[in-house]
């Protein structure tokens, strides 16, 4: 999650904000089954086969994502303690108040892609495009935003989320803050499979015009 020019109210994103969250955060990412399974490597793949390019990941926690991008991409988080935990693992990450008074990182138009990641569920839906606007502007013309959405297994696993956001939405929004959608999809099995998976993922990919 972010903040900055689209910082939310606290009621929204209370528990996002906190130690507690982060440390939540830590035990998920963590778990060893999962690093065994190497479970993260359809949603790398999903990442990589999108041709993002260098990255403005927002709402990156603790650097999930981060890890599947390439190395010269960045996250935003009003999580300090998740920028933390993001710079202890390597990644070059920022707070939302030191992305916003930083104008030598923050430079518009120096990203080839944007990410909002499991970020617009935690967003009463009022707020969505001043989210996403605050950010469009790092996007260079001719890049890549792409947004993803836990289904309905996934968006019940975490009591944060204030909107069930679908495709058609996430869709709907891009399209309002002037980009072209090119692609709306299940990832990584079909609809039907997100009322029972957890980790099914609505997955809305568009451009920047330019």
């Amino acid at each position: 999650m972010n903040g900055s020019s689209a910082d939310l109210p606290d009621h929204d994103a209370r528990d996002t904000r906190s130690r507690e969250y982060a440390d939540r955060l830590r035990d998920l990412s963590g778990a060893r089954w999962k690093q065994v399974l190497d479970v993260q490597r359809p949603y790398r793949w999903n990442l990589h086969r999108q041709g993002l390019g260098r990255t403005l990941d927002v709402g990156c926690g603790i650097g999930r994502n981060l890890a599947n991008l390439g190395s010269d991409s960045v996250g935003v988080d009003h999580n300090p303690e998740s920028i933390a935990e993001c710079r202890a693992r390597g990644f070059e990450a920022y707070t939302s108040q030191e992305w916003a008074t930083s104008p030598a990182v923050a430079v518009p138009e120096s990203f080839e892609g944007l990410l909002f990641a499991h970020v617009i569920e935690h967003v009463e839906p009022e707020h969505w495009e001043d989210l996403v606007s605050a950010y469009l502007p790092y996007l260079a013309p001719g890049g890549i935003a792409m947004f993803i959405c836990p289904q309905e297994k996934g968006y019940t696993t975490d009591s944060s989320h204030v909107h069930f956001t679908d495709g058609h939405e996430l869709a709907d929004l891009a399209r309002r803050v002037g980009l072209a959608v090119e692609k709306n999809f299940s990832f990584p099995f079909p609809r039907f499979a997100g009322r029972v998976f957890p980790y099914n993922e609505f997955c809305v990919v568009a451009r920047k015009s330019g």
